[in-house]
């Protein structure tokens, strides 16, 4: 089976796929100083979990928005799974034509999101993936990486707003009872999850009358869930997009 990795600031999602069917995956908090050691013991006991060892993982490929856990990932994988794990980054090839400044700047979820979302769609496309930020990634109709639009993500926002208004609570991320809060607790609530599903959907307008109409817009991403159901402007919700778009970027990797 492939082992995909998604090392995110917040999670790490991992999944094991056989063929094209994801047979299994997983979640874990990211934790940044985890040394090669720390991720196998993980890794074997997640797998155990579902019946599986070390073993059954014949290939493997990670994708790391942390940088010091790139090195501990590959290492692991030498140590444990007996392959090398191949880093999404530089010299690795997506099969998308990246128009971009500096293509070492884009952050690699974001490079395999958008491979995912075009071979979803087949067309032109917004993947809003709801993370630590919230990231808005462009292809083109004809499967070009154009770019995209970053802001803080929910869990930033209220924290800085925590932080930052000494008079104002730390809350539990639930369904506000009215848009108009009747508390402070509920008006934060209605005011993050409207206020973000306002800023996503106006995002995406802007970016349809650029790109077309036609464009589809996908979520993904493990915050998702909570803001989604208060926009107007997404067509297609895949928490698992990124693990797709992992397996795609190795497929085109295999020699031969």
């Amino acid at each position: 089976m492939l082992l995909v990795v998604d090392v995110g600031n917040t999670q790490t999602h991992l999944g094991a796929f056989r063929g094209d069917e994801l047979v299994h995956d997983w979640r874990f908090a990211t934790v940044r100083d985890s040394t090669a050691d720390e991720l196998g013991a993980v890794l074997r006991n997640l797998l155990a979990l579902r019946g599986m060892a070390f073993a059954d993982i014949s290939a493997s490929i990670v994708s790391s928005t942390v940088p010091q856990l790139r090195p501990e990932w590959t290492a692991m994988a030498a140590r444990y799974l007996g392959h090398q794990m191949p880093l999404v980054g530089p010299g690795l090839r997506t099969g998308m034509p990246i128009r971009y400044d500096n293509p070492r700047e884009i952050g690699p979820d974001r490079l395999v999101n958008a491979v995912a979302g075009y071979e979803k769609v087949g067309g032109p496309c917004v993947i809003v993936d709801f993370g630590t930020a919230v990231t808005h990634d462009v292809v083109s109709a004809d499967g070009e990486y154009l770019g995209g639009v970053i802001f803080p993500g929910v869990e930033i926002s209220l924290e800085a707003l925590s932080e930052r208004a000494a008079a104002l609570p730390r809350i539990e991320l639930i369904e506000p009872r009215t848009l108009i809060g009747k508390s402070t607790v509920d008006a934060i609530r209605s005011g993050v999850l409207f206020g973000f599903a306002g800023m996503v959907d106006s995002i995406l307008a802007r970016l349809r009358e650029q790109l077309g109409a036609e464009t589809k817009a996908i979520a993904t991403g493990g915050l998702a869930e909570l803001v989604v159901p208060y926009c107007d402007g997404l067509d297609v919700v895949d928490d698992l997009l990124t693990l797709t778009g992992l397996r795609l970027i190795h497929e085109r990797n295999i020699p031969g």
